[in-house]
């Protein structure tokens, strides 16, 4: 099933070829964990790497959400991934390198011949400067898609550009994977922070991720998960603030009265639609406590 509405603060990628990785990840705080067995891979470690991530699953990683990148089906590992990951305890599989609704398709259509479990969805990579063109093909392509992963590195290397602090850079490219989310009901998760020793450029990059619209942050270490929860979700105040809008708002339609202001400001029901989107994503993020 899909559900666009679960926290995705933290999005850690995990090597597939690293075992004591793996069993490490079920202690993490992370809300959702990509199982890496692209990038992160190398070609003789990839078979191993498929096992090393079965085996993980089978015990499973708490409320943490187990997504599995897959190699692409052009590869010779995409289809076995594939195969080996159709009837896991996956939650999602990880498209990288999307340049097409066509590739999308191709990936659920092979889902469905292996009579893969109905819930199990499908994550795009946006990495290239190509998918960008195919944004709303891609985001529209099958019912399975479920959110749009930016892959920030590669889209910087493939620009000719250099990564900065304000990421002007790939602007462009965000703010249009961000409005395709939208568009098509996805979720949308803002590309990686390679410097693991910049805390304030993690940091502020989460709140500008955040506050252009992503769900949440892809992360490369632990270290960063605390950041991306902190910033990703919503604070005491917002919460409370939430609430009073709710409350602020029955409390006039049961009285009749024509408009809503609360602490200086109108409230009208496209507030209240996003005080209930808060208040859920808040509810959501304090069952994992539990």
């Amino acid at each position: 099933m899909i559900n666009v509405n679960r926290p995705r603060r933290s999005v850690l990628y995990m090597p597939g070829a690293n075992t004591r990785a793996l069993e490490k990840a079920k202690t993490l705080a992370a809300d959702s964990l990509i199982l890496d067995l692209e990038d992160a891979v190398a070609p003789d470690a990839k078979v191993g790497a498929r096992q090393n991530i079965l085996t993980a699953l089978a015990t499973g990683f708490g409320h943490r959400e187990a997504v599995v990148r897959i190699n692409g089906l052009n590869t010779p590992w995409g289809l076995d991934d594939l195969k080996a990951f159709a009837n896991s305890k996956a939650d999602a599989v990880v498209l990288p390198k999307v340049e097409s609704a066509a590739q999308v398709q191709e990936v659920a259509q092979a889902l469905k011949e292996m009579n893969a479990r109905p819930d199990l969805t499908i994550w795009a990579m946006i990495e290239t400067p190509k998918a960008i063109f195919k944004l709303e093909e891609i985001a529209s392509s099958h019912p399975l898609l479920e959110a749009l992963v930016l892959g920030t590195s590669d889209l910087v290397k493939d620009l000719h550009a250099r990564h900065t602090p304000s990421r002007v850079e790939t602007q462009t490219a965000l703010s249009l994977s961000i409005l395709a989310a939208r568009a098509y009901g996805l979720c949308v998760l803002d590309g990686v922070h390679l410097s693991l020793d910049d805390a304030a450029g993690l940091r502020l990059s989460c709140i500008q991720g955040r506050d252009m619209g992503f769900d949440g942050k892809t992360l490369i270490h632990p270290s960063q998960i605390a950041d991306a929860n902190e910033l990703f979700g919503p604070s005491p105040q917002e919460v409370e603030e939430a609430q009073a809008r709710i409350t602020a708002y029955e409390e006039a339609i049961q009285s009749g009265a024509g408009i809503v202001v609360l602490n200086g400001k109108l409230i009208e029901e496209l507030h209240i639609q996003d005080a209930k989107r808060i208040l859920a994503l808040d509810k959501a993020i304090q069952s994992f406590a539990v």
